[in-house]
């Protein structure tokens, strides 16, 4: 499957610009099994690469000049120079990858420009992180052909400087990790406070489940208001009980420190969830280490109300897909992503997959709401070069 993306966009890119790429590389979306609105408290987050990819030709260039193409948009390529790249000066799709070459220049690397064409599978405004995705391609294929010797955390904390600064949204660091270092067959365990890694195990198809992605085709933007509302009130929360992130709030201090936020009520649920969802990961990973996977699911339902009830970023159809599927039988489900709207995920025997599937869909039609998009979640490769 690589070979053959890797040829098509590579032939795109060829009748573009009319000269062979340097190389092609691809970058994958993510879900997050557990641990959500964490990374930006500095907490714990689980996410695993999706086999839906974006995948980038990139040839470099001498002359300052940065060309863009996206076969999802399918207009003239964006011709932009890399001096002149600004935070705040591109509002477009292209903010995202000539973000990647502003953070890296800024840092102190040297790019003379490029020519790229992008192409992706990664659903958009689903919660799947398309937008890292389209980050770390370009990261990844800029630092190998500059020679730039970055490992995978660096170019993720490239990339998140260019959504934070130069795109404007204040995402925390897990997307773009989670895009360049996770590996197949595997959820990645990262510590958002100092990048550390653990590769956990989780094959479910080896122990007869599968892990459903429900797409509610509601659609959602990290850069809107409400994203920015929460993650302001865990900075305050955090500066009220004298911490430096909630990650620093001890599970079982909790009820105390919730006391002592008893005048602010939207604060204090703003707190719970977080404090209660990094002791939810950690749970997660005990679990899967220990071999008893299928008991991960009500920990996943604990985690949809938490963000349901405390940080409220759920909504109709996420709720409809959580709720129909316990009905139907599934073993867990919850919300994953930045939320309102966007994708649930949905743990389910595999014998169980149809059924499930078809309850979910029956649901949206029985509401008058759009069907959703339900496929099965792999865990996938991150970031590499395929050509």
């Amino acid at each position: 499957m690589g070979e053959a993306v890797a040829e098509t966009v590579g032939e795109r890119f060829r009748e573009l610009y009319g000269t062979d790429p340097e190389g092609v590389w691809a970058a994958p979306g993510r879900v997050n099994l557990i641990g959500e609105h964490t990374d930006y408290n500095d907490g714990f987050v689980m996410p695993f690469a999706l086999p839906h990819t974006a995948v980038a030709a990139v040839s470099r260039r001498g002359d300052g000049v940065l060309r863009l193409h996206s076969a999802d948009i399918g207009d003239d390529p964006v011709e932009l120079r890399v001096a002149d790249l600004a935070p705040g000066s591109d509002k477009s799709w292209t903010a995202y990858p000539s973000g990647v070459v502003w953070a890296l220049r800024e840092a102190g690397h040297e790019l003379t420009g490029a020519d790229i064409h992008l192409a992706s599978t990664v659903p958009s405004g689903a919660g799947l992180s398309s937008s890292a995705a389209l980050e770390v391609v370009v990261a990844l294929a800029l630092n190998d052909l500059y020679s730039l010797g970055l490992r995978g955390w660096q170019l993720a904390r490239l990339c998140q400087r260019a959504e934070n600064v130069y795109v404007g949204a204040p995402v925390g660091i897990m997307d773009q990790t989670a895009s360049a270092c996770c590996e197949s067959g595997h959820a990645l365990f990262l510590d958002t406070r100092d990048l550390s890694q653990r590769q956990i195990p989780f094959d479910l198809a080896a122990e007869g489940m599968r892990l459903l992605v429900v797409d509610t085709r509601v659609k959602h933007s990290h850069s809107e208001g409400e994203y920015g509302k929460r993650r302001a009130g865990c900075e305050k929360g955090a500066a009220l009980l004298g911490v430096d992130a909630l990650r620093d709030v001890a599970y079982d201090e909790l009820d105390a420190a919730l006391e002592r936020l008893a005048d602010d009520e939207e604060v204090r649920r703003l707190v719970r969830h977080v404090v209660t969802e990094d002791e939810r990961v950690e749970r997660v990973v005990a679990l899967l280490e220990s071999g008893d996977t299928r008991a991960i699911g009500p920990v996943l339902v604990e985690g949809h109300a938490s963000l349901r009830d405390d940080f409220r970023i759920s909504c109709r159809e996420l709720d409809l897909v959580v709720d129909t599927a316990l009905a139907a039988g599934a073993l867990g489900a919850r919300m994953t992503g930045g939320g309102f709207g966007g994708s649930a995920i949905v743990l389910v025997e595999a014998a169980d997959v149809d059924a499930v599937t078809k309850a979910v869909e029956e649901a949206f039609a029985a509401a008058a709401l759009t069907a959703p998009r339900v496929f099965e979640a792999v865990p996938s490769a991150g970031a590499r070069r395929l050509v």
